[in-house]
């Protein structure tokens, strides 16, 4: 098995999901990681090439986990301002309910 094709293909499926924003598979890709590195790991030492790869793999990790604090960032945000607006969107909700709000034509 070729270890630093493996190692850039887990830093791959990182930053796929990270920019598709799948965050299904970058949490399944980022359970796998641990029990794949022990695999890859296992037996020889690294060599050069194998340690610029998982350099690139740590790059690839810590890029989605920006990402994933971004996202939570914007998200959070969003929540607190729908929930500032509670009050308008339950006016709004209730007022287009039949029987409540204005008469319809």
């Amino acid at each position: 098995m070729n270890r630093t094709r493996a190692i850039d293909g887990l830093a791959a499926v990182l930053r796929d999901a990270a920019s598709r924003s799948d965050w299904e598979l970058l949490g399944r890709a980022v359970g796998e990681l641990a029990p794949a590195l022990q695999r890859l790991g296992a037996g020889t030492p690294w060599t050069g090439a194998e340690r610029a790869a998982l350099g690139r793999l740590r790059s690839a990790h810590d890029g989605a986990a920006v990402q994933v604090a971004a996202t939570t960032t914007q998200l959070q945000a969003r929540l607190d301002d729908m929930r500032g607006n509670k009050e308008g969107w339950m006016a709004y909700a209730l007022a287009d309910e039949p029987g409540t709000g204005s008469p319809q034509p």
